[in-house]
């Protein structure tokens, strides 16, 4: 029984190609049009080039295969390229090798997209200035110490045009140690008086800076103690810093107020220690002095000639009074030109836009200032910025005209004084000269 398949019995005579056949013979090469081969091996070489006896071509015997060149089959002398050799395969694509880098990634990688990212990091930095500011707003108003309340103040005048700030220096001693009053010079009197006192006009008109000697005279209205009691006026004469010594700066505004005409719209205090501090903060202040002095009571002892006074050396040069002739007068004038040169150097760039001075000039600043209980820091900041203003050389500085002096006190040239108060009430050029 023969289980071949037909053509494959072994009774099936002629010759065979396939098992166990005794004249196999490999099938006839056939032309195929989809392949062009590549050159022929010379004869006598083996086809991957290793020498020794030259093995007989494949398909010797075969006959010769018609030619497809020109639409009439292969061409024998064409140069093939398989492409396997250089990564080319029959779609024409690009397999990659280890090292080779792919010619066309730059097609697929996404460009950066400089409008969006410019976008976005503006709208960043828009954003942690934003909350930067909010926080230190929110910051600041919380360190202003709101203590006097104006409207405890009675019988006022009405309000002019612009703003007027009461600027007092007082003799606090607050938070001050032993080492702190004898390096200060301040002594340790008990309880505290006014140094100082400046009213500061600003208007549309320019800004106008007007001290007020501590030793002015003035009659003492009816006031509204911190008691709530009222005391009605006796007429009773004082110095201008006795007021504030007695009940505090309620009774200093309402005397300013009855003797002048004048409203005041918001009240800032500073004392000994608190100037010091944002004067070291700032990192001293430049000033020219234009004569030198000495003074062993305030410990001043300064050349003549542009310098930069520290915090205890400002405290000297704006306490001194004894050195000088006109003893009061000129100390005011020392303590206007200081304070507006102070201003000058807290709204330099270099303070402002520097945190590791801004923050702690503002700290020091805000920790030793008192103001009235409407005081923002908008207002505060206007404040400032009239000073350094009026550094400048944009606006006036004076000292309040005084016609003489009686019982050692300076007594004020009335008419002059109205001139003033009436220009700053209806925010006027200023023609009045002081002291």
């Amino acid at each position: 029984m023969n289980d071949w398949p037909e053509g494959w019995s072994d009774n099936n005579g002629g010759p065979r190609y396939g098992r166990g056949s005794a004249g196999a013979q490999p099938e006839g090469a056939r032309a195929m049009r989809q392949v062009r081969r590549g050159p022929a091996v010379p004869p006598g070489q083996r086809s991957y080039g290793d020498p020794g006896p030259a093995a007989p071509p494949y398909g010797a015997g075969v006959p010769q295969q018609p030619s497809y060149a020109d639409g009439q089959g292969y061409d024998e002398g064409a140069d093939y390229d398989s492409g396997y050799n250089t990564g080319q395969v029959y779609g024409g694509g690009f397999v990659p090798n280890d090292n080779d880098p792919d010619p066309e990634v730059d097609r697929y990688r996404s460009r950066p997209n400089w409008r969006r990212r410019i976008k976005w990091t503006v709208i960043t930095l828009a954003t942690v200035l934003v909350v930067t500011s909010v926080a230190t707003y929110f910051w600041a108003d919380s360190k202003l110490r709101r203590e006097v309340d104006l409207s405890q103040v009675i019988d006022r005048p009405a309000s002019g045009s612009g703003t007027n700030y009461l600027i007092v220096g007082s003799d606090s001693r607050e938070g001050m140690s032993k080492a702190d009053e004898k390096k200060l010079h301040t002594g340790a009197a008990e309880g505290k008086r006014t140094d100082s006192m400046m009213i500061l006009h600003v208007g549309d008109s320019g800004d106008t800076l007007v001290s007020l000697p501590r030793d002015s005279n003035v009659t003492v209205p009816s006031f509204k103690g911190t008691s709530g009691k009222v005391y009605p006026s006796t007429g009773r004469q004082e110095k201008l810093n006795a007021t504030y010594a007695e009940d505090g700066p309620t009774l200093l505004v309402r005397t300013i107020e009855a003797n002048t005409g004048l409203h005041i719209d918001h009240y800032v205090e500073i004392g000994f220690q608190g100037f010091a501090n944002i004067v070291d903060a700032v990192g001293g202040v430049d000033i020219n002095i234009d004569k030198a002095f000495k003074d062993k009571w305030s410990g001043a002892d300064f050349q003549a000639g542009e310098q930069t006074l520290n915090g205890q050396q400002a405290l000297a040069f704006v306490r001194t009074r004894h050195a000088f002739a006109a003893s009061d007068l000129q100390r005011t004038k020392n303590q206007q030109k200081f304070l507006s040169a102070l201003a000058h150097q807290v709204a330099t760039p270099s303070t402002v836009l520097d945190p590791f001075t801004f923050y702690p000039v503002m700290g020091a600043g805000l920790d030793s200032l008192i103001v009235d209980k409407d005081m923002s820091l908008w207002d505060l900041a206007s404040m400032f910025w009239a000073m350094k203003g009026v550094q400048g050389g944009d606006g006036t500085s004076l000292n309040m005209p005084i016609s003489g002096s009686v019982g050692g006190n300076l007594v004020w040239d009335k008419a002059k004084v109205k001139t003033l108060v009436d220009e700053l009430n209806n925010d006027q050029k200023i023609t009045v000269s002081g002291n």
